[in-house]
Formats: C-alpha cells, structure tokens, sequence
C-alpha cells in the first residue's frame, strides 16, 4: 500500500476558510431573549386574569353547548360558533402571552392598546352573538334538548359579553394612565 500512497498538498479551499469573513444578515435583529419562558404567579389573581379566565371558561361553553346540538340546521348559529370559537382561541393566545411574560419581552407591539382592541371587539361581537342565539332558542321546543343546550348557550354568550366589557373597561383605565405619562 505504500507505493499507491499520494501525498497531500494543501487545498485552496483550506486557505480561504482559514481566513475570518464576517457575514452580516440582510434581516432586522430584533431583542428578544432566548431564555426560558417565566410564569407570573399573580396574575391569575389579579382581575385582569380572572376575567381573561371567564371568558375562556363562558366561551368555552357556549361553542360546546351548541357543538353538541344539530345546530347546522340554523345558519345563525354557525355564525355563533364561528365567533364563540375564535374568540376562545384568540382568548388563550392571550392568556398565554400574559401569563408567560411575552408582553413584556416584546415591547415594539403596544400591548395595551392591542388589547383594548381586542376586549372592546370581541364584546361587540359576542353581544350580536348572544342576541342571535337568544332569538334562536325561540325557534326550539321548549324542554327538548336543543332548546337546553341553546338556553343554556345564550346565557353564557351573555357572560362571556359581560366579561369582554369589564376587560375593555380594565384595558381602556389602563390604557388612559398610559397615554396621560406620554
């Protein structure tokens, strides 16, 4: 084997990445820490996560309630559940960016502002969602099971109104001490 051995010479492709070369990236470097995620014990205490969990809990039960129902017969209630579904994912989307901290580690959206928006909507459309089941439930038999389970749907859109509001009302005082400081 020693005679078929070929000794080796220095590649040009060693020599040039022996040389450092600095690459600069054409993208924006934004600040955002890669460390775990933290978890704000107190603000599932605090009204803001009471009523962030109200309303997963009552929007929760409003598309369930209904989920479990023929309520495919009636178009409008499939605008309810298209609302009461959205909202719910938008509401823990939310509820998990608040609990972790994300808020406070992404500060180029304004939070607050995002959402004042996002309560004052989404009671908006559950008020129409909740007068649109109520007139639904009208159309049911009284004591059938469609007619329970919608009953039972419109009172907790109503909740789940009823607690949008208080956060719009919480977003909107909170969002009024930030703008009065700037």
């Amino acid at each position: 084997w020693e005679k078929f051995t070929v000794p080796l010479r220095p590649c040009i492709m060693d020599r040039t990445a022996a040389s450092p070369t600095r690459r600069v990236s054409p993208l924006p470097q934004f600040n955002i820490s890669t460390s775990t995620l933290a978890f704000d014990q107190h603000f599932t205490t605090n009204a803001k996560g009471i009523l962030l969990q109200a309303e997963i809990l009552s929007g929760m039960l409003v598309w369930i309630l209904i989920g479990g129902t023929d309520y495919f017969r009636l178009s409008a209630l499939c605008w309810v559940m298209f609302v009461s579904i959205l909202l719910w994912i938008l509401t823990i989307c939310l509820f998990i960016i608040y609990l972790t901290g994300v808020h406070s580690r992404i500060p180029q959206i304004p939070w607050t502002t995002l959402s004042l928006c996002f309560n004052c909507a989404a009671a908006a459309l559950y008020l129409v969602t909740a007068v649109v089941e109520a007139v639904c439930v009208g159309q049911a038999t009284r004591g059938r099971y469609n007619y329970n389970c919608w009953a039972a749907s419109a009172f907790f859109a109503f909740l789940a109104t009823l607690c949008y509001a208080g956060s719009g009302y919480l977003s909107y005082r909170l969002w009024k001490t930030t703008e009065e400081e700037h």
